[in-house]
């Protein structure tokens, strides 16, 4: 307990350095939309643009003296290089259509890549300096740079706020479930541990790969659902034993052997999972893969040393729970009725999640979109403004990148072409690129990421001007970034299924299981992102959730959802599967044994499921709208999986499977036989003597291994 303790004190002080750290990444080096940015930032003279939203009249004079004090103002920052304002150049894109606002492009300086937050920092700058001029209540200061400050500050108070929200709301429930404060304290001190653990090794990861804006809360959410199922089982098991008649170190040791083999079972079924996001060969995935494994290291190292020393501290204030049977409690009478009708509840539960996903076939997406933040931050403003009053001056339009200068005949020609293609409102020339290297600005009609502006990069991809080029831009960026999920999904599927399998498989003997396995998970996952584009793209229950749709998603919501919503399910597949397999080897019997088992673990799989259910809702109050899609699909899937699967379709399908469930090929039962993990059978004998049976050889061989 004390060497944790000296971990956490280490850990809120220096990994929470980590938010300092923070930067998304454009996506992957190879990716055309990236190659072109890197070649232009190479080539820029100075830094990128802020756009400043003046609301003020345009002819306004007042107005016109405001806006020129400001500028000058800017003009004495030392990261600021120049100031272009309406009242300065005769140019219609930096005027409103209604004449009642106008714009001010302020280029910064360059700052290092490696370097983001001195970047937030010269926005913060700008802002400050504004404030304080005549026209500063009237000014807001927007663009790409502004929006990935923006992003990331919302990123941080979301998480704060999902762990204010969510922390207490825990503990009472805890308390609730454990009948007691100290007691309630164990999951939330392993919960606590494994969240400081987690950010600082999420800072070490900063050394060595970027680290995404919303690394922190997919790895604080999964760190404390991980941390609360394992402490609550291990608790559980504990329980049991001192219910059977156990002294204090008995039964911890046991637990650390019985239930400790289940949750290092789970946590390598989650590791697998994770996995799967190295395959799409993307920083902010990798990140998050090498963030999420750590985390689930330290939940599970946690559970196996920091949970049972605690239970053993709390021993004497810890109420015992003996070893139930089937027709002792109620999930035990609902396998029982489930079992009676498999095929029946089979059928109507798997039509039920497959009616449930129906909503994801028309899915939209968008990447990095202000619209993604509240109302009430200034870059979210400013794009809102951009699209309705300034349809020839958007925030960030397709760009071709060309490996020649922009006094090159060729270029001009090829702004004549690009100008007849359809879906094209506006083309440009950047200045101020130096070498041999142009950029063409090609401003697509209707929103920056929308199916217009795609299908231009499409375009622009498919008639190629007369020199080498890139396609570049933020919607460039998002189709590239879309069609680099597609293309690697299925390495990652196949590497999370045939780890998740071999996993299984060692854990209960049998082939049918795991295949069985991740068919329910993949039912479950899908009305998830069901769940999700309904509510989020098609904008229902909105006004409850306090968010208001614009007809997309985010793009890496769905990837991020899969993966660790997928090593939630498998860790209550263990949990269950470990208890029926525990009972198969008991009594012989399998429908017996899912009937047990469900019993003994139900309790805890619901009990774990409400709670993570709870940190997950926390997080899904958060303003941003990435952070609110990522915790409410994460609830989804939990709620789901806890009762639909687990309470019905594990049960039906397995009782239709009947004594089938166990079968495996002659090959790999001998591969099971020798390297196959089982459940340590108890110390104790605590199998209630009326449902005792003789085992057959086989089962007893088993347990007596």
């Amino acid at each position: 307990m004390a060497a944790w303790a000296v971990l956490f004190v280490i850990g809120i002080a220096i990994g929470s350095q980590v938010f300092g750290q923070l930067k998304d990444s454009a996506g992957a080096a190879g990716n055309e939309a990236i190659k072109g940015m890197n070649l232009m930032d190479d080539a820029a003279t100075q830094g990128p643009s802020l756009i400043a939203l003046v609301n003020r009249p345009v002819n306004d004079p007042s107005a016109k003296s405001a806006v020129l004090a400001a500028a000058s103002r800017l003009e004495q920052l030392p990261d600021v290089t120049d100031v272009t304002t309406a009242y300065d150049v005769n140019d219609p894109r930096l005027r409103a259509t209604d004449g009642h606002a106008s714009l001010m492009l302020i280029s910064v300086k360059k700052v290092s890549s490696d370097d983001p937050m001195a970047a937030h920092k010269q926005v913060e700058v700008i802002r400050d300096a504004l404030s304080g001029t005549a026209a500063g209540k009237d000014i807001k200061v927007g663009g790409p740079l502004a929006f990935s400050r923006d992003s990331m500050t919302q990123t941080s108070k979301d998480l704060m706020m999902g762990e204010a929200i969510a922390m207490p709301i825990l503990l009472v429930a805890l308390v609730f479930i454990f009948r007691g404060v100290r007691v309630a304290l164990i999951p939330l001190a392993s919960a606590l541990v494994t969240v400081a653990g987690a950010m600082l090794l999420l800072l070490a990861t900063t050394h060595v790969t970027d680290v995404g804006s919303y690394a922190i809360d997919v790895v604080t959410l999964f760190g404390i659902a991980l941390a609360v199922d394992y402490s609550l089982l291990m608790a559980n098991r504990f329980r049991e034993e001192r219910a059977a008649g156990a002294d204090v170190e008995t039964a911890a040791s046991h637990t650390t052997r019985a239930a400790g083999r289940t949750i290092t079972f789970s946590a390598l079924t989650v590791i697998a999972s994770l996995a799967g996001l190295f395959a799409f060969g993307d920083p902010t995935f990798t990140s998050l893969a090498i963030g999420g494994i750590a985390t689930v290291v330290i939940a599970l190292a946690s559970g196996l040393t920091l949970v049972p020393a605690l239970l053993s501290s709390a021993a004497n204030h810890l109420g015992h729970m003996p070893r139930q049977v089937a027709g002792e409690g109620f999930f035990g009478r609902l396998a029982k009725r489930v079992q009676r009708r498999p095929l029946v509840v089979a059928v109507a539960a798997s039509g039920a999640l497959v009616a449930l996903a129906l909503p994801f076939l028309g899915v939209v997406f968008s990447n990095g979109d202000p619209r993604t933040l509240p109302r009430s931050l200034d870059s979210r403003q400013v794009a809102d403004k951009l699209a309705a009053e300034f349809p020839a001056k958007q925030a960030d339009p397709v760009v071709v990148v060309g490996k020649v200068a922009a006094s090159d005949p060729r270029v001009a020609a090829y702004v004549s072409r690009v100008k007849q293609l359809p879906g094209v409102a506006a083309v440009s020339v950047e200045p101020g690129l130096r070498g041999k290297v142009s950029a063409i600005d090609v401003v697509p009609a209707g929103s920056v990421e929308g199916p217009v502006a795609q299908q231009l990069v499409t375009s622009l991809r498919e008639n190629r001007p007369a020199y080498s080029s890139y396609v570049s831009g933020q919607a460039a960026a998002l189709v590239d970034f879309k069609h680099q999920i597609w293309t690697h999904l299925p390495y990652a599927l196949g590497l999370i299924a045939l780890a998740t399998f071999a996993l299984l498989f060692l854990m209960t003997g049998s082939v049918l299981v795991p295949i069985k396995a991740l068919v329910m998970n993949t039912l479950s996952l899908g009305a998830t992102f069901g769940a999700l584009a309904w509510v989020f793209q098609d904008g229902h229950l909105s006004g409850l959730l306090g968010f208001q749709s614009f007809g997309a998603i985010e793009v890496w919501v769905p990837v991020v959802v899969f993966v660790f919503a997928f090593g939630l399910s498998m860790d209550y597949e263990v949990f269950l599967l470990s208890r029926i397999k525990e009972c198969y080897d008991e009594c012989g019997n399998s429908n017996n044994a899912v009937a047990n088992g469900l019993q003994r673990s139900g309790r805890i799989i619901t009990s774990a499921a409400m709670l993570v259910l709870i940190v997950f809702l926390g997080f899904a109050a958060g303003k941003s709208m990435g952070i609110k899609e990522m915790g409410l699909a994460l609830a989804i899937a939990v709620a789901v999986d806890a009762t639909v699967v687990r309470c019905l379709l594990v049960p039906a399908t397995m009782t239709l499977l009947g004594e089938r469930n166990w079968w495996a090929p002659a090959p790999l039962r001998k591969v099971y036989e020798r390297y196959g993990l089982r459940e340590a059978p108890s110390v104790i004998d605590i199998t209630v003597p009326e449902q005792r049976q003789p085992l057959p050889a086989a089962a007893m061989t088993a347990a007596a291994k």
